[in-house]
Formats: C-alpha cells, sequence, structure tokens
C-alpha cells in the first residue's frame, strides 16, 4: 500500500515563520528572501503586517483628515494584495498536487476553507499574539491591564494550537486525495475601475 504524500511544508514550521516574522519586520524592513510556497505564505503574512499598523494609524484620534485619506488608499490597496496574496498560496498547492499526479474522487467532499484563507488566519493571529504581548509587558500600563492581556493571550494560544493543527490535518487530507482543493476566488470590486459604480460613473463624468 502507498503511504499518503506529505504536504510541502507542515503547519509548524509555516508558524514558525509567522512568528519569526512578525518580531523581524518590527526591527527591520518588511521584507522577505524566501521562494516558492514559503514565498507566498510570506507575501501574505507581509500585507496582513502592513494591513495591521495602517490600521492602528486610522484609529488615532490625532490623526487628520488628509493623513486618513492616505491610510484608507493604503489599506485598499493592502487588503487587495491580500486577497491576491490568499488565493496565490492556494494556486502554488494545486500546481503542486498536479505536478505530483495527486487527485482526489470527483465526489471527495471539499472543505469550506481553503488552506491559504487558514494561514491568513494563522497569519493575523500572529500578529495579534505579538501585539498582546506587548500589552502584557507594559510598564506603564496597570497590574489589571496586564492581566487582562494576559487572560486573553491564553485564548490566542489555545485558538494558534488549533488553527495550526486543523490546517494540518486539511493539507494532510488534500495531499492525501481525500479532499479536493479549489481556490475561492474573492473577485473583489471596488479597486476594479470597470467594476466600481463609483470610479467608472466618475471617469464618465470627467
Amino acid at each position: 500500500m502507498t503511504s499518503p504524500a506529505l504536504p510541502p511544508v507542515d503547519m509548524p514550521t509555516i508558524d514558525a515563520l509567522l512568528t519569526h516574522l512578525v518580531d523581524h519586520w518590527h526591527h527591520f524592513e518588511a521584507e522577505h528572501m524566501e521562494e516558492g510556497l514559503r514565498g507566498r505564505v510570506c507575501d501574505l503574512h507581509r500585507y496582513n503586517f502592513l494591513l495591521w499598523h495602517e490600521e492602528d494609524i486610522a484609529r488615532s484620534p490625532t490623526v487628520t483628515d488628509g493623513r486618513i485619506a492616505q491610510v484608507k488608499r493604503a489599506i485598499d490597496r493592502y487588503n487587495q494584495l491580500r486577497n491576491d496574496s490568499i488565493e496565490k498560496v492556494d494556486d502554488w498547492l494545486i500546481a503542486d498536487l498536479a505536478d505530483r499526479g495527486i487527485a482526489a474522487a470527483a465526489d471527495a467532499p471539499a472543505a469550506t476553507e481553503t488552506p491559504g484563507a487558514a494561514i491568513d488566519r494563522l497569519s493575523i493571529l500572529e500578529l495579534r499574539r505579538y501585539h498582546m504581548r506587548e500589552q502584557m509587558e507594559r510598564s506603564d500600563a496597570s497590574g489589571e491591564h496586564r492581566e487582562k492581556a494576559a487572560a486573553r493571550m491564553v485564548v490566542l494560544d489555545l485558538q494558534r494550537r488549533h488553527l495550526i493543527e486543523s490546517t494540518g490535518r486539511l493539507m494532510a487530507e488534500i495531499y492525501g486525495g481525500q479532499r479536493p482543493l479549489r481556490v475561492f476566488r474573492q473577485m473583489k470590486m471596488y479597486n476594479d475601475p470597470m467594476m466600481n459604480p463609483y470610479l467608472y460613473k466618475s471617469a464618465k463624468a470627467a
């Protein structure tokens, strides 16, 4: 009996990469040198990192209206790139499955979430854990604040473990031919000048 094919990267390795990059990018330029699947995952993680910090700026009460407009445009751009990157993770996996000749039966049940979407959630979770840890360690905050952050960190750690385990299981099922992998196309319309009514109507009026 042939052993099931192994996924190209296991989820604990992906999570360790995400955790390392969150810390690294808070001290250095948000860039990476990874290629292949790891490169696609790093691209996705980078856009989540950039999005997170633009959204922090947007919520500041001291930011000017002009700066808010710049941030809003950056958020739209990064969010589009993030969604594109989720699909690129899944596209890479589909190509790898095809190269290996792995295909699920036509009637095999698909999951409600793709690996790319699950890794996106893990990326955001690692950003949240990093910033929650900051709150736990704040010397200028009250003990009550730090305790509240610590209690939330317990929940985040549990969610992280569950997400790593369930995504690893999904990847194993896909590479074992038990589940198909179909890219969930987001079809975002707001950045498309031919799809967003405000954009194409404004262009006609100009």
